[in-house]
């Protein structure tokens, strides 16, 4: 750690460099409730704008299902919705939304970070350790938002559905009231397996992608806040692509009924259910719905991305 110049006969001190471990630690200092609040709210904000994009997604998905073979377009489809059943009933289901925000994205981008700081006092944090942390993450998140998911699937379809087929709920509370009641607990995690599947693909498609490109973004010289946008909107089009026959899958468990004579279901597991529209109606079939389920996945990153940034910047600032 010492050493005399030879010259001088100064004797200068060698300053050890600080480990990447060490550095990784230091950086993270956001409490957990910071964690969790930031995330929660800032999935509520961009749920707001992107929900009318995800009823018309749920919608044109499942309208798939019960026209085989229909080529629907989305635009059109917007325009028919609307004209027939009006503007508001594209915000059909926004509490069961809200509700799955301060669940899902809370969870999932607070145990994130807290699952990253506890493994950065073992072992130095890689990019392989914050894939796993993603993963995870987005697993427990999505299994803890399960009833509140199934509430939106419904809620959000219920008004395009036959009269006679609707379920008519009132509000999120009377939906998980009746869905408990009339179907069971259970049938709130009926299309758990596709849901936290397609979580855990997101959490790790999504951290993989978002740190990937807002290096190549950087090398371009985009910085800041539009580095930020670029960044978060190119990773919600490479996990839109992979998670969308997911999706599809879970919105075809969560939105069926048993079969009036056999009182079976059609759809019984992820895989199965993959296969089963794959192999009746093909593999198109799964991406029916794609671009609105892009437009909402693309849209709520960067809204989510930019306000949690924005919010925690602000705590950082405040705690100065």
């Amino acid at each position: 750690l010492f050493r005399t110049h030879p010259s001088c006969g100064v004797v200068a001190r060698r300053v050890p460099r600080p480990s990447r471990r060490s550095a990784s630690m230091s950086s993270q200092s956001m409490p957990g409730w910071v964690s969790f609040t930031t995330s929660g709210v800032g999935g509520i904000f961009g749920w707001i704008f992107v929900h009318p994009v995800n009823t018309l997604g749920v919608r044109m998905n499942l309208a798939s299902a019960q026209n085989p073979g229909v080529k629907l377009n989305f635009l059109s489809f917007a325009q028919s919705t609307v004209k027939e059943n009006g503007f508001g009933t594209l915000y059909s289901g926004i509490g069961a939304g809200i509700w799955r925000q301060v669940f899902y994205a809370s969870s999932r981008y607070g145990l994130f970070q807290i699952f990253r700081d506890t493994m950065a006092k073992y072992r130095e944090v890689d990019f392989a350790s914050r894939l796993f942390c993603a993963t995870a993450a987005g697993g427990c998140a999505a299994y803890i938002s399960c009833p509140c998911e199934v509430s939106l699937v419904r809620m959000s379809n219920d008004a395009n559905l036959p009269v006679a087929d609707r379920r008519n709920y009132k509000s999120v509370m009377d939906c998980g009231t009746r869905i408990a009641r009339e179907e069971g607990i259970a049938a709130f995690w009926r299309g758990s397996t596709p849901f936290v599947t397609r979580a855990c693909l997101v959490g790790a498609t999504q951290v993989a992608t978002y740190d990937q490109f807002k290096t190549i973004y950087s090398g371009f010289g985009v910085k800041g806040n539009l580095n930020v946008v670029c960044s978060s909107f190119t990773a919600g089009l490479v996990y839109s692509i992979i998670t969308m026959p997911f999706e599809s899958a879970k919105n075809r468990m969560a939105s069926q009924k048993p079969d009036p004579v056999t009182g079976e279901l059609l759809y019984k597991g992820t895989i199965q259910t993959i296969q089963t529209v794959a192999g009746r109606e093909g593999a198109a079939t799964l991406y029916n719905g794609f671009l609105p389920y892009f437009m909402r996945c693309g849209g709520h990153t960067v809204l989510m991305f930019f306000m949690v940034e924005k919010l925690q910047g602000m705590y950082k600032a405040s705690m100065k």
